[in-house]
């Protein structure tokens, strides 16, 4: 065995065939499924123990010559393989298409990048919560409708935590924010939520959401304003009007719904904004005081304001959807049309 390993070794050493064809065939021949190697390997196993050291290392030699004969003859045929250079201009173009980014992802990101840049950071939390989180710590009465079944996907009723739900929204997050950290706090919460309702184009049981906290001393609704009113510029465009109608929200007082100027009519009014000139798309407001106590801030030294924006709301805005299934059906055709992925 070790003659024809030597003899093996001699072969490969002389061999100079640089056709394509040649070196495939060459290949085969000593490194293919019925090729030399496979045989001596097989005819390793039956070698005497003291011959197998000696024998083992010729065999790897052997195998590391083919390869290494192989790797230079396709080199001198064209065939790189994989010594592929970068920069070799002559190469084909690769056409393949690359894929698109989400709407969704899209504007979520726009969003935080927003935020960032006014000095907020990101927190997430569980989608699975605790009745504290997700509604008491947050002022929701026992008999609030936000509570009952036709709202909310309740997972089991646990006698430590009460009911366990997937949440309603990303305030939950909030929550477990104040709960562990001193003021100031500046941050965001984006994440998915989740509520029993009819899947329709308006409406879906799964959505997603930035929310945002600023807790300070000294906070106004004045700074709540200013801060929307920066964003959905950044968002919308330098020209872009907000307004802030009354509304109710049991973790925060005051409470106010915002829209923006339509951005497709210029105001004018528009099926989008049903000829009023203005869409919502977010709820805003002051941090309710019980919110603060129930979380173990002191609402006599600090005070500030919450918003939450609905990321489908904001994206149907931004690039004129008419249905919130889109979003979630994973046709190509629609995904396609927005921002590529590089």
């Amino acid at each position: 065995m070790k003659e024809k390993i030597e003899q093996y070794l001699r072969e490969v050493g002389q061999y100079s065939e640089t056709g394509a064809e040649q070196v495939e065939a060459f290949r085969i021949r000593f490194l293919g499924k019925k090729g030399l190697l496979n045989d001596m390997f097989e005819e390793f196993k039956k070698a005497a123990p003291t011959d197998k050291k000696e024998l083992g290392q010729m065999l790897n030699t052997l195998k590391s010559s083919v390869q290494d004969k192989i790797n230079s003859l396709k080199i001198n045929t064209g065939d790189k393989g994989h010594h592929l250079e970068l920069n070799d201009l002559t190469l084909p173009v690769d056409f393949t298409e690359a894929g698109t980014r989400h709407p969704i992802s899209i504007v979520r990101n726009q969003i935080t990048e927003i935020f960032a840049r006014m000095g907020y950071t990101v927190a997430e939390g569980p989608e699975i919560e605790d009745d504290w989180h997700n509604f008491t710590a947050l002022n929701f009465p026992p008999d609030h409708p936000a509570r009952d079944m036709q709202d909310t996907f309740f997972v089991e009723h646990n006698k430590i935590h009460g009911d366990i739900a997937l949440r309603t929204h990303t305030s939950s997050v909030q929550v477990r924010t104040m709960e562990n950290n001193a003021p100031p706090i500046r941050q965001i919460f984006p994440g998915r939520v989740y509520r029993n309702e009819a899947i329709s184009a308006r409406a879906h049981c799964m959505f997603h959401q930035v929310e945002g906290l600023y807790i300070d001393k000294g906070v106004s609704f004045a700074d709540l304003k200013q801060a929307l009113l920066v964003f959905a510029r950044e968002m919308f465009g330098g020209e872009t009007q907000i307004r802030l109608r009354p509304s109710y929200f049991p973790f925060t007082e005051p409470s106010a719904e915002m829209d923006i100027s339509c951005n497709i009519c210029g105001g004018k009014g528009c099926n989008i904004c049903k000829g009023t000139g203005w869409v919502e798309v977010l709820g805003c407001g002051m941090v309710d005081p019980n919110v603060l106590e129930n979380c173990g801030i002191d609402s006599k030294i600090y005070s500030g304001f919450a918003f939450g924006i609905g990321i489908e709301r904001m994206t149907m805005v931004k690039y004129r959807i008419n249905d919130l299934r889109l979003y979630f059906e994973n046709d190509v055709r629609f995904l396609q049309q927005f921002e590529p992925v590089y």
